[in-house]
């Protein structure tokens, strides 16, 4: 586990985020480089309890490691966000601090899930010049999802959106009133695997899978617990938004007006994209997708890693990732 200076900055509509800097053992030797978590978590999603996680490869590579907390973390006040609002406010305020307080004016990122599609709708508007290489896992520009997680989305949102205007998947550890507790029963009547009760939420929430972010068997009992104070409030307007992308094939905007798939884009930023082939939240073909649509613009530019045992956010918290993801991941950023 690892220690962070922390940096606010105030998104370009006005709402207070903050990056955290990881607090290295020794000087850097290379520029900057942001990670970027996904929807309901926070940054501390990067920092897994193993032996080793992917900033300390980050740390050992020589890069200067930040983390963007934006609005979607779980670190801030309950709100209710699209990938839109996201892409034009947070991550360009994030890259312009980073630039600022560093005095790089190019930098990499390392994006997660929303974090990734809501910077890819950044980098395809052209609002993050600065960011020369971007390393993808498990969505981008192409959401796909299993036959059942549509079903699911389209019409259980419409049914949640009754109750709440948020689910929060702690709600499987800590149920403070009768619409939570609701809710809990049901996870529990429907999710039987052998998970801790926050990560059959977190099942129930994301996805159809059992579990539906990780295998099991990729993960360390320690990691297991811990994810447990990493989860926490989503809105059902980000499932509004993403169902729209979904029926699309690629990422639209939240109005549905712009299919940021036919559009071509505002980087000159080059992708590695990765997925874990057992995820069932976002399918791989996903990544596969994405990959194609930027190998046919630019043929030989990106590159795509697809990893047979692995899942959505194992990529990032497996207790092998550390010799099986992320030397991948640090030879992409290096190229």
């Amino acid at each position: 586990m690892h220690d962070f200076e922390v940096f606010p900055f105030t998104s370009l509509d006005g709402f207070g985020c903050n990056l955290w800097r990881l607090k290295s053992v020794s000087t850097p030797t290379k520029g900057p480089v942001l990670l970027v978590h996904g929807a309901g978590v926070r940054s501390n999603v990067f920092n897994a309890p193993n032996e080793k996680n992917l900033l300390d490869s980050l740390e050992e590579a020589g890069y200067d490691v930040w983390l963007e907390n934006w609005r979607g973390s779980i670190l801030f006040p309950e709100n209710e966000w699209n990938l839109d609002i996201v892409a034009n406010n947070d991550h360009p305020a994030a890259v312009e601090a980073v630039c600022r307080l560093t005095g790089y004016d190019k930098i990499k990122a390392v994006i997660h899930c929303q974090g990734s599609t809501s910077f890819m709708i950044s980098a395809m508007k052209g609002l993050v010049p600065q960011v020369t290489t971007i390393v993808s896992n498990a969505v981008s520009l192409h959401p796909v999802v299993s036959t059942a997680s549509n079903i699911k989305i389209k019409s259980l949102v419409p049914v949640v959106k009754l109750m709440t205007n948020y689910l929060n998947p702690h709600w499987g550890k800590d149920a403070p009133d009768f619409k939570s507790k609701m809710f809990r029963s049901l996870v529990n009547l429907t999710h039987w695997e052998n998970d801790t009760s926050v990560g059959k939420f977190v099942s129930f929430t994301y996805g159809v899978g059992h579990p539906a972010l990780w295998e099991l068997n990729n993960l360390t009992d320690t990691t297991k617990d811990w994810i447990q104070e990493e989860f926490g409030f989503v809105p059902l307007t980000f499932f509004d938004h993403i169902s729209k992308s979904i029926s699309a094939g690629a990422l639209v905007s939240a109005d549905g007006k712009i299919n940021y798939g036919a559009s071509v884009p505002k980087t000159s930023a080059r992708f590695a994209f990765f997925a874990g082939r057992l995820n069932k939240c976002f399918s791989y073909q996903s990544q596969v997708n994405t990959f194609n649509y930027f190998d046919q613009l630019k043929p030989g530019c990106h590159k795509l890693h697809v990893y047979d045992t692995y899942s959505h956010l194992d990529i990032f918290m497996g207790k092998d990732a550390y010799t099986d993801i992320f030397p991948a991941m640090i030879n992409e950023l290096n190229n």
